[in-house]
């Protein structure tokens, strides 16, 4: 497997709005995600309390499924497990000024917290925290035989994105079943606690202490149970709600900037916005 991924990050930004013909690939069958993030990166349970650790924990989010046959909460059937609302934890993806694909000007684009607008390089590809579900793409899609996201750019701009085809040899197993259950798809214990949160998270509209419930449900996740440990959950929220990390600061910047009407600025902004919040540099090509 070989990608050319300079230029390019069509796995790190929703690029719909330049494309929408683009398929919605995240949307298809019976459970539809209820905020409207493209490319969502589901993390692992070992994960999520890494990024806690690291202190990054604000630039963690989750997503909910709506499905017909789950459970009712607040007038609105959620996909669940023995009744309990089921959900991924990801990252977040704030707009940011970026030229894709060899743009001929900037676009307010949702764009992973972590990835450089400037240079489209992600800000931690050499670091621990690098999710395994990015390090691998795509090679689980070429091994099942699914359609790429590097495919999509390459029909929708043309150019050469995914050289090599070939899925690589060594890939970790894809977690399925119940095996997933705690380690990478979490349950919430309590769904009447998520009422509210479940119109917020469809508006768009999620609060710091709706995410940070989220990534303390997450951590507290008894592996291959419906169950959490209410004493890590306790612990870990605590040590969330605290959180103020370079990716909060440089996100809340983001969101005053691209609420103004003074156009888009240049990716070269974020020299001053993500740097200054104390952003390490992305690791060059």
């Amino acid at each position: 497997m070989e990608v050319n991924c300079e230029g390019c990050a069509g796995c790190c930004i929703d690029w719909r709005d330049i494309a929408p013909e683009i398929p919605d690939h995240e949307r298809r069958g019976a459970r539809k995600p209820l905020d409207d993030a493209h490319n969502f990166v589901p993390l692992m349970r070992e994960e999520v309390v890494a990024f806690v650790e690291a202190g990054l924990a604000d630039a963690l989010t989750p997503r909910l499924w709506q499905d017909d046959s789950g459970t009712d909460v607040g007038g609105v059937k959620l996909a669940a497990i023995e009744g309990k609302p089921a959900f991924f934890l990801g990252l977040r993806k704030p707009l940011k000024p970026v030229e894709p694909f060899d743009s001929e000007e900037p676009r307010w684009l949702p764009t992973c917290a972590f990835l450089d607008p400037k240079t489209l390089q992600c800000r931690i590809h050499d670091d621990d925290l690098y999710p395994l579900e990015c390090s691998e793409y795509p090679g689980h899609n070429l091994k099942l035989g699914q359609e790429t996201e590097c495919e999509r750019v390459e029909a929708a701009f043309d150019g050469d994105r995914l050289v090599d085809d070939e899925p690589p040899d060594a890939l970790s197993g894809l977690l399925l079943g119940p095996q997933a259950v705690g380690e990478k798809v979490f349950v919430h214990p309590e769904p009447d606690e998520l009422a509210g949160v479940v119109e917020r998270m469809r508006a768009g509209e999620l609060t710091d202490e709706d995410r940070a419930r989220f990534v303390a449900t997450a951590a507290a996740n008894r592996p291959g149970t419906t169950s959490i440990n209410r004493e890590t959950y306790e612990t870990v929220l605590a040590t969330v709600r605290e959180t103020d990390s370079w990716v909060g600061r440089s996100i809340r910047a983001w969101e005053a900037m691209s609420q103004t009407k003074t156009g888009v600025p240049d990716p070269s902004v974020a020299e001053r916005i993500e740097p200054g919040a104390g952003a390490p540099s992305p690791p060059g090509w």
